[in-house]
Formats: structure tokens, sequence, C-alpha cells
């Protein structure tokens, strides 16, 4: 079985659109595509509760959990609104991502 393909990359600033942190916005740590979903910076933060190791005292710390990638959507920071993508080609004839409202390269 071949994994999925998503719209949404790891660098990528995204919006939360769906759930208890809606429209906090982060940058993509990691995407999952076997499972569909995402890790973004400083959002769906969860308690993790570590043991004490050897010298290391035990602790509680804050960590992301994943999101559904369906309650994302891309993020322009410089228009500050969410981004529809799009596919097409660049002048050097290889596949880009593209604002399908703006025809902008998303790519760098």
């Amino acid at each position: 079985m071949a994994t999925p393909k998503y719209k949404i990359k790891r660098g990528d600033t995204v919006q939360v659109v769906a759930g208890k942190d809606k429209g906090k916005t982060g940058r993509v740590l990691s995407v999952l595509p076997v499972k569909a979903r995402v890790v973004v910076e400083g959002v769906n933060l969860v308690k993790k509760h570590q043991k004490p190791t050897g010298e290391q005292a035990g602790q509680v710390l804050h960590r992301e959990a994943a999101l559904h990638i369906s309650n994302v959507a891309l993020w322009n920071v410089a228009e500050n609104r969410r981004v529809k993508v799009g596919y097409g080609t660049n002048d050097a004839g290889q596949k880009v991502r593209v604002d399908r409202k703006t025809g902008q390269v998303i790519d760098a």
C-alpha cells in the first residue's frame, strides 16, 4: 500500500480550523502520512509524565500531540489568510504548489 500524498509539508505555517485550538497558527513539525496527522508547534499541547531515571528527577513535560490533517489549513503569513493549494509547473518544468486564488508559487 502506497503512502498518501498531502498538500501540507513539514515547515509550512498552518492554521487550526477545528477543535480546542481553533484559530491558532503554528509551524508544522512533522507529517504522519499513514495516520493522516500533523504535529504543529505550540498547538494541541498535552502533559507527558516522565518517570525519574538515574539522577534525573521525574517531571511533567508539555508536548505537542498530533492533529488530523483535515483540521488544519495552509496559512499565508504575509496576507493573513488561508490558502487553497493547487499544483502547477514552474519555468524549469518542475511540479510546484501554487495558491489557487493568486497563482503565486508556494514552494521556494
